[in-house]
């Protein structure tokens, strides 16, 4: 099939998927169209046993997907603007202690507490791993996605100060994971050994690089937005700035997705503020709306089917079972002790602890990660085991969080 041809299969899948959703599941979007996407993928796999071809059909379109390179460099820059874009920054800067501590301490303290735990179940399961590599998955299943997160926060009735946190959180933890993943990718992968130095060099590098050339594209797009009155224009000067942004991040080896969430703060907030008429701060939001509406959708669609590919045993099945209490553990951990640092200094709501645990969703970006690693049989478990994981969290942590939250906050 053709480039054109996949895209249209997909596309057309997402919208029905989204049809029947809201016409008879009535779940939050992006849940929906992920649950009936994974119920055609069971459901292949059962019409497979009896016509070989429609599973080998289905498998063969998605397997023409590459699922790491359509978010990574593709979808992801898209939703992370329009995530970032309706982000308040003085709600932001309120948080800024915890939503940088959590960031960054937190990412760490997860790895090597889930690298830990999951280095002893895989053990006892007979599918050992080496330490490094459990720490390696450690790095790429301890931070929030912020395509899951902002998805569901949305359509939730979190209180605003936790969800300010949750959302701030997840758009920043990424550059500290993606540098963890890229360190310890060296070391599992090719058993270099990295110094305190290389780590502290690669983070300035990424996150720190990521961050000023976010502001630096952000003030550009609002200095030529700021010149012009053409909601056309404009609407396409975000568009450049998105894209043009995240491949020139990506050239210069700083992080792509920390630049454009600081470039949609920017220009979510100064932007909006100075730069734009009423016509076109309702154009842009419109825009950027309907982009991540599709994408969000065209995503967890592909999510669910990603199943079609995955080889599941027995053992991994438990594995991915058993991980499930390792990850929200570790979760508990990499949240409750920086919060309990930060409550020394200023007061947070009851229950802060035991929603953002909850609420530390994993999507897309771990599932693309572990995709990113070379063929092997360390892949196929770390593979099978997280999507096992961002399955249970999308669904069940997703669907129970406005519930879990209120249940909380009373107590």
């Amino acid at each position: 099939m053709t480039i054109f041809q996949i895209i249209a299969v997909l596309i057309s899948m997402t919208a029905i998927f989204s049809y029947f959703n809201f016409r008879y599941f009535k779940l939050p979007a992006t849940i929906g169209v992920m649950l009936i996407s994974l119920l055609m993928s069971l459901a292949l796999i059962v019409v497979g046993q009896f016509l070989p071809w429609v599973h080998e059909s289905a498998t063969r379109l998605i397997q023409q997907v590459d699922f790491n390179d359509a978010l990574m460099q593709g979808m992801l820059c898209f939703l992370l603007f329009a995530g970032a874009l309706h982000i308040d920054l003085s709600e932001l800067k309120d948080n800024k202690g915890v939503i940088a501590t959590l960031a960054v301490a937190g990412v760490v303290l997860s790895m090597f507490a889930f690298g830990t735990m999951i280095y002893y179940v895989l053990g006892w399961l007979d599918l050992e791993l080496s330490y490094v590599w459990c720490l390696l998955f450690g790095a790429l299943i301890s931070p929030t996605d912020p395509v899951a997160v902002i998805g569901i926060l949305r359509e939730s009735k979190v209180p605003r100060s936790l969800e300010v946190q949750i959302a701030g959180e997840s758009l920043f933890n990424d550059g500290i994971g993606v540098v963890a993943f890229i360190v310890m990718r060296e070391i599992a992968v090719s058993g270099d050994q990295a110094s305190a130095a290389h780590i502290g060099q690669l983070f300035l590098k990424e996150a720190v690089g990521g961050a000023v050339f976010g502001f630096v594209i952000g003030w550009i797009a609002f200095r030529l937005l700021k010149s012009v009155n053409n909601y056309r224009i404009e609407v396409m000067l975000t568009l450049a700035l998105v894209m043009g942004g995240y491949a020139l991040a990506s050239v210069i080896h700083v992080s792509g997705p920390i630049a454009i969430v600081v470039a949609g703060l920017f220009i979510g907030n100064h932007g909006r503020q100075y730069a734009m008429s009423d016509t076109t701060r309702n154009n842009v939001d419109a825009f950027w709306e309907l982009i991540d509406e599709i994408l969000n959708a065209l995503l967890f669609v592909l999510i669910g089917l990603e199943m079609l590919v995955l080889a599941f045993t027995r053992n991994l099945m438990l594995a991915g079972l058993l991980a499930i209490p390792a990850i929200l553990l570790a979760r508990l951990v990499s949240v409750g002790l920086p919060v309990g640092v930060i409550r020394r200094t200023r007061e947070l709501m009851p229950g802060t602890v035991r929603i953002m645990t909850w609420g530390g969703l994993r999507g897309g970006i771990s599932v693309a990660l572990a995709l990113s690693l070379p063929a092997s049989r360390e892949r196929e478990i770390v593979l099978a085991v997280t999507y096992v994981i961002v399955i249970f969290s999308i669904l069940v942590q997703g669907l129970s969080l406005e519930r879990f939250a209120r249940a909380m906050i009373k107590r």
